[in-house]
């Protein structure tokens, strides 16, 4: 499938190349949806990169945050790569679907836990949000910057999420 979306669009072929390095062989479909617009593709990808792969964040902890959003949103796809994701990362079967109920496993500090619950309660009920919220993740030692880093991920993987059902890109996690 690879070669006919580079075929269709060589401008997407090396943004392709650097997914499949980046994902140890393999293009995630959502990926590859966006190959025919490569401009799209490109800005999709700086930003996973940029969210995902940088800042201060365990990449542990926004794999959890991308999987409650995408679970909350009900999208089967990113429940599926992101479930993947903390599987490679060492979260079992178990630990997984505790965190969907948002019990979260023991080698989450205090502060993570905080962002994670406050990502989720943004993306389910954002009108909601107010100073308490806040006051609560600074009494709980979150520093802006990781703050906007669990806000990020929040943000992306709403994006994600519609774009991913809209588009019906099929699972292949």
């Amino acid at each position: 499938m690879l070669q006919a979306i580079i075929k269709e669009s060589s401008e997407s072929s090396a943004i392709l190349f650097e997914i499949e390095k980046a994902f140890g062989g393999h293009v995630p479909n959502v990926f590859q949806a966006y190959a025919a617009h490569p401009a799209l593709l490109a800005a999709n990808w700086q930003k996973f990169k940029t969210v995902m792969l940088q800042g201060k964040l365990r990449r542990k902890v926004k794999e959890a945050i991308a999987s409650v959003i995408s679970y909350d949103n009900q999208c089967h796809y990113c429940i599926a790569a992101h479930s993947a994701a903390l599987r490679s990362l060492k979260m079992n079967e178990p630990e997984i679907a505790a965190l969907f109920e948002n019990i979260l496993p023991a080698d989450f500090t205090e502060k993570e836990a905080a962002l994670i619950k406050f990502a989720r309660k943004a993306n389910q009920n954002w009108h909601s949000i107010g100073g308490a919220d806040l006051k609560a993740l600074v009494d709980a030692g979150v520093e802006e910057g990781e703050m906007l880093e669990a806000m990020g991920t929040m943000e992306l993987f709403i994006a994600f999420n519609r774009f991913a059902d809209v588009m019906g890109v099929e699972t292949d996690f």
